[in-house]
């Protein structure tokens, strides 16, 4: 990929100074002075808890209807989500748009721009939610069940499941704003909280919506997304609260007028939409691989292989790898907005050097004992446990490039360099990969380990041109203050 492919950036701007109105202790100062390490692990981590508690309630509610509905409830859900998480990282790519613009003006200490820009991502998820995914969603969930070619059986589960998750959709796109928001002005700790009550009240409420409890009547799969929305309902209805009533580090601007503010949304459509488009290009990029290990002569045993090893386990390093992506973008952004890119630079770095220490010390489990990981679920069939080992001595490789892929790509995004990471994932993550597959599986070829070495290929192409994308420094020129004050 060459400079060329990319639009040109405006031409560089002293940061914007910070009005009179805004607090200097409103914002915590040490993501833009002092050291370095502490700043970005003080925001990496609670994301990297959240998303493990995430992940092992999610384990719990498979579980739960396994046991009362059966593996087509299973396959229904798995299904339901499969086609509502594509609409919703793209949606939520416009929380993305707004992490940069309030990463920015905090930097630049302008209270008054990020309680605005927090405001109008607030309008645009609901106009989102209530005027686009609850109707279309609703009506076209038939539709786009018939698209995955869902089985009579499993579409009867995942109908209403995923009727209900478009319909009440609002409280997830809120706490999603919400986490974003508060992330990128550099409070990790109460989305994390957020997040673990969320997934709590979650808990809860689909042990007793999914079996049935006294008077409440066992609701199956359609249990598990009314308790998915009620708790983010709530969650979300909480942190409203908190935002009109001030005491976060953001909250709903005061005195300024209520209505939409297109300017501002279009900002934020401007920075948000690479990253939903490139959401979009890598969830499809997963499907078509996965039909490939579909069409494989062992086709069962590396699809379990690559559901356990991948899906699962590599999640140990991605998990960790996503939360330093988050403070990656944060703390470069606040930096360059308050003017200080080689310290935004800096900050990338150390979140990419504490990625590679962790996924170091996983790879080394998945070389050591890769057997024993796959018991752990399981996988003890010779042939299956074979592939799975395979694809883990691979991907004990892979995480090495990926964590430093992911923390770049945060750096990227975090300063307004939303096109750079699109491009680079179509390139590497759909392309490659995927043209490696096909091009054996025409040739008759095609085995689990050349599908493993595509994969490989991909992370370390991603990794390779995030590295060179970021450090050509045209994030440095990005000017994201596109937005008029009112007067």
């Amino acid at each position: 990929m060459t400079d060329a492919a990319l639009p040109a950036e405006p031409a560089a701007a002293d940061p914007p100074a910070a009005p009179a109105a805004a607090r200097a202790g409103r914002y915590d100062r040490s993501l833009i002075e002092g050291p370095l390490r502490p700043t970005v692990w003080k925001l990496a981590w609670p994301t990297m808890l959240t998303n493990v508690i995430a992940g092992l309630q999610g384990i719990v509610d498979h579980v739960l209807v396994g046991h009362l509905v059966g593996f087509a409830g299973n396959a229904g859900i798995g299904v339901a989500l499969q086609i509502f998480l594509v609409v919703i990282v793209f949606i939520g790519s416009l929380f993305s748009g707004m992490s940069v613009l309030v990463a920015r003006f905090v930097g630049a200490n302008d209270e008054e721009q990020v309680n605005r820009v927090v405001y109008q991502a607030f309008l645009t998820a609901i106009g989102i939610a209530v005027g686009i995914m609850a109707p279309v969603g609703y009506f076209l969930a038939p539709v786009l069940l018939d698209l995955v070619n869902a089985a009579p059986a499993v579409q009867a589960q995942a109908l209403p499941f995923l009727r209900v998750m478009f319909l009440f959709s609002s409280g997830m796109l809120v706490f999603f704003m919400l986490s974003g928001a508060l992330r990128s002005a550099g409070d990790a700790r109460t989305p994390m909280v957020l997040g673990m009550a969320m997934t709590l009240l979650n808990l809860l409420l689909n042990i007793v919506l999914i079996r049935g409890l006294g008077p409440v009547p066992a609701f199956g799969t359609t249990g598990a997304a009314m308790g998915t929305s009620i708790a983010s309902g709530i969650v979300a209805l909480y942190g409203l609260f908190r935002l009109w009533h001030g005491g976060w580090v953001v909250q709903f601007p005061r005195g300024q007028g209520w209505a939409p503010d297109f300017g501002i949304i279009r900002s934020l459509f401007r920075f948000g939409l690479p990253t939903g488009i490139q959401g979009i290009a890598m969830n499809v990029g997963g499907v078509l691989m996965l039909s490939f290990i579909g069409s494989l002569r062992q086709s069962a045993a590396s699809q379990a292989a690559f559901t356990v090893a991948y899906s699962q386990l590599f999640s140990l390093i991605t998990w960790t790898s996503v939360g330093l992506m988050s403070a990656a973008a944060a703390v470069a952004g606040q930096n360059l907005g308050a003017g200080n890119p080689q310290r935004a630079a800096d900050a990338v770095r150390v979140a990419a050097r504490i990625g590679l220490g962790g996924a170091t010390v996983i790879g080394l489990l998945f070389l050591v004992i890769p057997r024993q990981l796959l018991a752990i679920f399981g996988l003890d069939d010779p042939v299956v446990a074979d592939i799975g080992t395979q694809l883990l001595r691979v991907l004990s490789v892979s995480g090495l490039f990926i964590t430093v892929a992911l923390t770049y790509t945060g750096g990227l995004q975090g300063t307004g360099d939303t096109r750079g990471p699109l491009y680079i994932s179509v390139i590497s993550q759909v392309i490659l990969p995927l043209g490696i597959c096909f091009t054996l599986d025409a040739l008759g070829t095609l085995q689990p380990m050349h599908i493993w070495i595509a994969i490989l290929c991909g992370h370390v192409c991603r990794c390779a041109l995030s590295v060179i994308r970021f450090n050509q420094g045209k994030w440095r020129r990005i000017e994201v203050d596109l937005v008029p004050r009112r007067g």
